[in-house]
């Protein structure tokens, strides 16, 4: 049996879950709602104050599919009830970020400046201090949403391997490489 698949998933105070007939789940708490179609091969109980994920066979599919859907509906619970935040730096001189009304404008060296409209269930907040590289700040409720946004932000502007230069997660390390020496004589 899978190992993530067989552990039971806490229920908060404030958190309501429904399972429907043809296996959908929905989740709804303080900071919204979110949904998961769950495929047939596995099941899920509600007992008390626990979600219970289990699987109806041990076919190679059945057992793929196990601990997948309930890592996602651990996700979408955690979404409900606390909420997810990632945090991005800008590396690189004269790298801006700003946000007016969920819309991110960034100043990434190119000619021209990048707009990025946000969604819905996604906030933004960026942050500039003196002496610091700038930050944007993403929270949303939907895991998938925002890891999506979060890599389409990164994608415009790739750390490069030379100087570290680029949009990169908070605290993730660049390993950079040597470049080109001077010959020897």
């Amino acid at each position: 049996m899978s190992r993530i698949g067989k552990m039971p998933i806490a229920l908060p105070a404030g958190v309501k879950i429904t399972v429907s007939d043809d296996n959908l789940v929905t989740v709804e708490g303080k900071l919204g709602k979110l949904t998961q179609q769950v495929a047939a091969v596995t099941t899920v109980k509600v007992e008390g104050n626990q979600i219970l994920v289990g699987r109806i066979d041990d076919t190679q599919e059945a057992r793929a599919k196990h601990g997948l859907y309930r890592t996602l509906i651990a996700n979408m619970v955690k979404g409900v009830s606390e909420g997810f935040t990632i945090v991005q730096e800008l590396v690189g001189v004269g790298y801006k970020a700003t946000a007016v009304n969920n819309v991110l404008e960034l100043a990434l060296g190119y000619s021209h400046s990048i707009f990025f409209e946000m969604p819905n269930e996604v906030t933004v907040e960026t942050l500039t201090e003196r002496g610091k590289n700038p930050t944007i700040t993403l929270k949303s409720h939907d895991r998938q949403l925002i890891g999506q946004v979060a890599a389409k932000i990164r994608s415009m502007r790739k750390p490069e391997p030379y100087k570290g230069k680029g949009i990169r997660f908070m605290g993730e390390i660049v390993k950079k490489k040597a470049g080109k020496s001077a010959s020897d004589k």
